[in-house]
């Protein structure tokens, strides 16, 4: 019996050193350059839906507004007129004023997702047929535009996303948040394409024709779904389409929050994952490879193979986080300690993940169902 189970052992050692050393090998191939658009550069509007000022919008505005990108569009939409992120939007005309903006105010509801009524409000103000689809908290830096065009080019492709990074603020929390992005969920998604999964899309950047996206029935087959990223680009795949990866990475701003709003981003973000793949999600617990390694060890004691495989690990996880510091990801050079924890924690909300499926989005409670349609709940 204790040869079976130091068997056991030494596999999830071996799982936690392949999978940590394949995210660490794609990640320092992972080449991040800008390209010039094949065929000209096409008018583009941008959509930024927005809500609330937080306290990095102004520079995250900024960023989009610096492009050097000839018939750029930025629509920005909020739900309010007392939305503080208007005064926000107004500054940036006045730093910008030679910039095609527009902005709308408009309150009605397509559905239980306000992030796509707000988006569907904006639409009509498009004038352009290649549209962006970018959240307010992403910073950009120049050549985006021209990048994430130059991978619409091809025929073939019908929508193009980008990976991003984790800016961390100065709290402990923002940190850890940062850390989950650069340190687990960046080099996941490089394990998951490489594997042959090209389902990732993420809302910093959903590029697409506008064509194409009234193809796939408009806005309105998000109106009531969370994960409306990657409902988009499912429904683009559907149409025979391909939905690519730019090479251009960008950054979010983690805002500094308390443990409550932490635990419920990242939780709610695991139980969308878990309704839009769940067979998937059942094995995402691999990807944890220092807990995993360390249970690994644990049944296999005292095997030398299980220790040298969780040494290889240990040095893969490091490996990563090097990498993405080098990279700029990191600015604090003391989040190195922080990854013990970080990684305890991947296992505590993924194990929440499965617990339920209520979740906690802008202050409303909702339970999300199979495919990441959302229902709301009472409180």
């Amino acid at each position: 019996m204790h040869g079976m189970i130091a068997g056991i052992g030494v596999v999830f050692t071996a799982a936690a050193a392949v999978y940590s050393s394949l995210a660490w090998l794609l990640l320092r191939r992972w080449l991040e350059a800008p390209s010039q658009p094949a065929g000209g550069r096409p008018p583009v509007s941008v959509l930024k839906p927005l809500c609330g000022a937080e306290a990095q919008l102004p520079d995250c505005l900024r960023s989009l507004a610096r492009q050097s990108y000839p018939g750029l569009q930025i629509v920005f939409g909020v739900r309010e007129s007392l939305d503080p992120a208007i005064a926000v939007v107004q500054q940036l005309r006045q730093e910008f004023p030679a910039l095609d903006v527009d902005l709308v105010v408009d309150g009605r509801l397509h559905g239980e997702n306000l992030k796509a009524s707000n988006l569907i409000n904006m639409l009509p103000h498009a004038r352009h047929p290649i549209l962006v689809i970018s959240d307010s908290d992403v910073r950009v830096g120049p050549g985006y535009l021209d990048a994430v065009v130059a991978a619409l080019a091809p025929a073939e492709v019908g929508a193009v996303t980008c990976l991003y990074r984790g800016r961390a603020g100065s709290g402990l929390w923002s940190r850890l948040a940062a850390l989950f992005i650069n340190d687990w969920y960046f080099p996941a998604v490089l394990v998951s394409r490489a594997l042959g999964d090209h389902s990732f899309a993420s809302g910093v950047t959903i590029a697409l024709r506008r064509q194409t996206l009234e193809a796939i029935g408009g806005l309105q087959v998000i109106a009531d779904h969370l994960a409306d990223d990657w409902l988009i680009c499912e429904h683009v795949r559907r149409l025979g389409l391909k939905t690519v990866l730019s090479r251009f990475v960008v950054e979010t701003d983690v805002a500094d929050e308390g443990f409550r709003a932490h635990a419920n981003r990242e939780l709610r973000w695991m139980r969308t994952i878990r309704t839009v793949a769940p067979f998937g999600y059942m094995f995402m617990g691999f990807s944890f490879v220092l807990p995993v390694a360390l249970f690994g060890v644990l049944l296999a004691w005292p095997s030398l193979w299980a220790l040298a495989l969780v040494a290889l690990t240990l040095v893969s996880r490091v490996g990563i986080h090097v990498e993405q510091r080098r990279r700029g990801a990191t600015r604090l050079g003391y989040d190195s300690i922080l990854i013990p924890l970080r990684d305890g924690l991947l296992v505590a909300v993924w194990v929440a993940g499965f617990l339920g499926r209520g979740i906690t989005w802008r202050g409303r409670r909702y339970r999300v169902r199979s495919g990441g349609a959302l229902s709301p709940l009472g409180g």
